[in-house]
């Protein structure tokens, strides 16, 4: 490249010759100079014009703080409006864990006064010797993402208790546990005894509870019926399958209350006490088979009341 210089002050016009380096060289520090300045003019901007009473400079300042807090202003608000739907998932989440626990605790046998689950758990303590900090952004973030983590697992583990309880309610309500006579009392216990028509020694395959002709007879568990008839030894007699090769027997009824297969439930009444068949006075006789083996119904009882 080839640059003439003219001028009246020279007798002549002088060339100046630069090469590919000169050039290379020429570019480099004019691109320098143009970096440095701008550097240079920032700098200024930033660090020491800042008291310069100057429009154009307090202009700029003004619209790079306005962009930097429009900035933060976004992101905190989007921040938070994250942080806000999950704080409603897990508010959403905390109700439903009200109620399956009400719900397992009155499937425990819980008190209701035990467990108030609609009350805050108190809090206390002294104070830490270590210095107190403000909860940062991210820290807060993190906290609630963890208690929802802790509330997704909490609710995992009270839906299985609730599923094995309920499975172990329908088993207990499956055996017949409820007293046949309400207030009614043993006469005669299962086992042997001297039977009071032959005067012999016989095995009473039940129990006999004392109880007024007419006094309900209830269905010790739920189950269907199938046996409702008249029997010679039993009188009028209703047997109940409750599943799982339980059986239980209701003898010397005066009235049969429910026919072969019908669906009885605990405690329905099914008949009334009476003196039918082999029997000496009122009451009712109540056994309970296992697989056609008779058992000891207070093994399967539950005290009334």
């Amino acid at each position: 490249m080839n640059i003439i210089i003219v001028s009246d002050r020279l007798a002549r016009s002088r060339t100046i010759c630069l090469g590919r380096r000169d050039m290379t060289l020429l570019v480099a520090v004019v691109l320098g100079g143009m970096v440095l300045f701008a550097f240079l003019f920032s700098y200024l901007i930033l660090f020491h014009l800042g008291d310069v009473r100057i429009p154009f400079v307090q202009h700029l300042i003004l619209s790079a703080h306005q962009a930097e807090a429009e900035k933060n202003r976004l992101y905190l608000q989007q921040s938070l409006n994250a942080m806000a739907i999950k704080v409603g998932e897990m508010q959403a989440q905390m109700l439903r864990l009200d109620a399956l626990g009400e719900r397992l605790a009155r499937m425990a046998g819980v008190r209701q006064e035990e467990f108030q689950f609609d009350r805050k758990p108190g809090q206390g303590g002294n104070p830490s010797s270590l210095p107190a900090h403000p909860v940062s952004l991210g820290e807060f973030a993190a906290e609630i993402e963890k208690l929802s983590r802790q509330l997704d697992d909490r609710a995992e583990r009270l839906a299985v208790m609730e599923s094995a309880l309920s499975r172990e309610r329908v088993r207990q309500s499956a055996l017949p546990s409820a007293p046949p006579v309400p207030g009614g009392f043993f006469t005669s216990n299962f086992g042997w005894r001297i039977d009071p028509f032959t005067g012999l020694r016989a095995l009473h395959e039940g129990v006999d509870f004392m109880a007024p002709i007419g006094a309900p007879i209830l269905a010790a568990a739920g189950g269907i019926v199938v046996y409702s008839d008249y029997h010679p030894g039993y009188g009028n007699m209703i047997e109940i399958d409750h599943g799982n090769g339980l059986v239980s027997r209701y003898a010397h009824a005066s009235k049969r209350l429910v026919k072969e297969g019908d669906v009885v439930l605990r405690g329905q009444k099914i008949g009334e006490v009476g003196n039918t068949g082999r029997s000496t006075g009122p009451h009712l006789h109540f056994e309970v088979l296992n697989r056609g083996v008779p058992q000891n119904p207070t093994r399967y009882l539950q005290p009334a009341g």
